[in-house]
């Protein structure tokens, strides 16, 4: 083992392992930041939450434009506009974050405030359309800035146990839309004509902004002093959870790791589980036009998607590439179990596949983060994650800017087969996101010649 001792105000140390990954240990997260690690959990799960709760105001509006029929249109062009922002800005932030020219408090801050700023345009600005086109903007830009920071922020806090964290992080974007559960349709109906839902949307992400100010990244290769990560815990708990994920064999750049095959599945697997998610919740709602049926669907999506939190948490135990597979099978089978709803006029049953799809969803998100923080380390995870935001994002922009989600419509029980079918996919291609550099135990050989035998 190396030791060496940096130059520091704070008592630490770094250490290397034998691959040569250093760890910098020593410092706790109340000595670097004045406040227990939890704070950045919580932190950005209220980023998370209230940026979500702005863009759900923005597609209630954009409901509402069009004529008050909810997920009917297939061609909301600021909705989809609003997901190409937040697409087109995930990856330069990434880079800028992990360069150390972008902190996390500024990154959080001005995404607050460009989704602020669209939310006003949209109130305020006196050309309806143009303001939608605004609003869409800045919302989707400020937007993508927030989540490359509040999605990654906790795995760095947290790099021993860091799927429970990161799951309560990515609920949020399901919470958000809890504040408008119980006015949801009333909310779309008057969001042209009173600026009422914009300005909330706008004070929360003010909220969001004050909550950045707070926010911190720990330094380069940090390791939290209590879990030593050269040697094997002595807790059950804590050993079962490095067994299941130990840390990635060295610190990967997003080119290094845009190099291994397994970024790749990875981006695979959660375009999949994205896409079977949109493409279901899209179908999911036109079975629900049974009056009163609607927004049942939308409270189970809403609360499978806040469940989602404990999937993470479970992945620590189980291991993350067992727990993602786990995840697909069930969003395959909540497909399937849509169709023989809608065969049999189930209610009950279409609830719980609403609520099955909204978990899964949540918590595909949340593994593949993770997943990709244990494969590639902490220090680049940011611009890795903005290479597999595009997965995540482009089934959205289909659904908002094209009318493909509404000819699926047209044959549901067809469409959900094959959702179901690509979700199976999805759970036998995430047995294979291995970690690259990590030689596998099968792989190795015993030594033909015993030191016994030689000596004899």
């Amino acid at each position: 083992m190396e030791t060496t001792d940096p130059s520091a105000s704070l008592l630490c140390r770094e250490v290397r392992d034998r691959r040569g990954r250093v760890y910098r240990v020593g410092e706790s997260a109340a000595e670097l930041t004045g406040r227990g690690r939890i704070w950045m959990a919580v932190l950005p799960w209220v980023g998370t939450t209230g940026i979500a709760c702005a863009a759900y105001v923005f597609v209630a509006a954009q409901n509402s434009s069009a004529g008050g029929r909810r997920w009917d249109t297939g061609l909301l062009w600021p909705a989809a506009l609003w997901a190409l922002s937040q697409m087109a800005v995930a990856l330069p932030a990434g880079r800028l974050r992990e360069s150390g020219r972008l902190s996390a408090r500024a990154a959080v801050t001005a995404g607050a405030s460009g989704a602020s700023a669209g939310c006003l345009t949209l109130a305020l600005a006196p050309g309806p359309a143009a303001a939608r086109l605004a609003s869409a903007v800045l919302g989707g830009a400020g937007a993508g800035l927030v989540h490359a920071t509040c999605l990654t922020l906790p795995g760095k806090w947290y790099p021993e146990r860091r799927g429970g964290p990161t799951g309560f992080v990515a609920s949020g974007l399901a919470f958000g839309a809890v504040p408008l559960l119980p006015g949801l349709g009333s909310l779309g109906a008057r969001a042209d004509r009173s600026a009422v839902p914009a300005l909330t949307g706008a004070a929360v992400c003010l909220v969001v902004a004050a909550a950045g100010r707070l926010l911190r990244d720990p330094p380069r290769d940090w390791w939290p002093p209590h879990a030593d990560p050269l040697t094997v815990p002595a807790d059950p708990v804590a050993r079962r959870v490095r067994e299941k994920n130990p840390p990635a064999v060295r610190q990967y750049s997003p080119q290094e790791a845009a190099r291994t095959p397994v970024l790749w599945l990875m981006w695979l697997c959660l375009l999949g589980a994205a896409g079977v998610t949109v493409l279901g919740l899209r179908l999911l709602t036109s079975y629900g036009r049974v009056p009163g049926q609607g927004d049942g669907i939308w409270y189970a999506v809403v609360a499978g998607g806040v469940v989602s939190a404990g999937a993470g948490a479970l992945s620590d135990r189980l291991g993350r590439r067992a727990t993602l597979s786990a995840v697909c099978l069930l969003l395959g089978l909540a497909q399937f179990g849509a169709v023989l709803a809608g065969r049999t006029g189930s209610g009950p049953l279409l609830l719980g596949c609403a609520a099955a799809t909204g978990l899964a969803g949540g918590s595909a998100l949340a593994l593949v983060t993770a997943l990709a923080a244990d494969h590639f380390g902490e220090n680049h995870s940011a611009g890795v994650h903005g290479l597999l935001a595009v997965s995540w994002l482009l089934p959205v922009l289909a659904c908002f800017g094209t009318s493909a989600a509404a000819a699926a419509a047209r044959d549901p029980h067809g469409a959900f087969l094959v959702a179901g079918c690509t979700a199976l996919a999805c759970a036998v291609l995430a047995l294979f996101l291995k970690a690259p550099g990590r030689p596998s135990a099968r792989r190795i050989v015993p030594n033909p010649h015993p030191l016994g035998e030689e000596m004899a």
